[in-house]
């Protein structure tokens, strides 16, 4: 099923970058049950981050997912929650951050947010907004997520797709 997702990439602008790919997304995907990504139709890549204030949304109609092209030298210690710190996805606070822990960031945080948007919370409401997960629920999803992926080992050469080892940034 996940060949059915469709997948879009917009070249980006200036330095911009995108850390993520389709490859990426669909590692995760297939680790993933297929019930939690089950609306998912389409995700893409785009340069709308508008400055780097939005990494992330999902459609009108929940059922793509976009990710933001970044600059090549960033900082995401803004867009951390409470229990988050950069050394979660391999940072050092204060610093910017390796391109590795920006893209532990937007995977492991940023698009399992957005697929935590797409969950259905209550099937009786008719708007949207009341049915969808919001904010709040999509970031305890995506943490539960994460650390279930990371706590469950997985061999593959990219270290993207692992816990960060304690003081990662350090070697960076």
């Amino acid at each position: 099923m996940i060949h059915q997702i469709k997948f879009s990439v917009t070249r980006p602008g200036g330095d911009r970058i995108h850390y993520i790919t389709e490859e990426d997304v669909r590692i995760v995907l297939e680790r993933l049950p297929e019930e939690l990504w089950d609306r998912l139709r389409a995700v893409h890549f785009n340069d709308q981050s508008r400055g780097a204030k939005m990494i992330g949304y999902v459609n009108q109609g929940r059922t793509e997912i976009t990710i933001c092209a970044l600059p090549p030298r960033i900082s995401l210690t803004r867009f951390l929650t409470k229990g988050q710190s950069p050394g979660t996805f391999g940072a050092k606070r204060g610093t910017q951050w390796p391109h590795l822990a920006i893209r532990r960031f937007m995977l492991y945080n940023t698009f399992l947010h957005e697929l935590g948007r797409l969950q259905v919370i209550n099937e009786d409401k008719k708007s949207l907004r009341r049915k969808f997960a919001m904010a709040t629920r999509a970031q305890e999803f995506a943490e539960r997520w994460r650390k279930f992926l990371w706590s469950t080992p997985f061999s593959h050469q990219d270290s993207v797709h692992n816990r960060p080892t304690e003081f990662a940034y350090l070697n960076k």
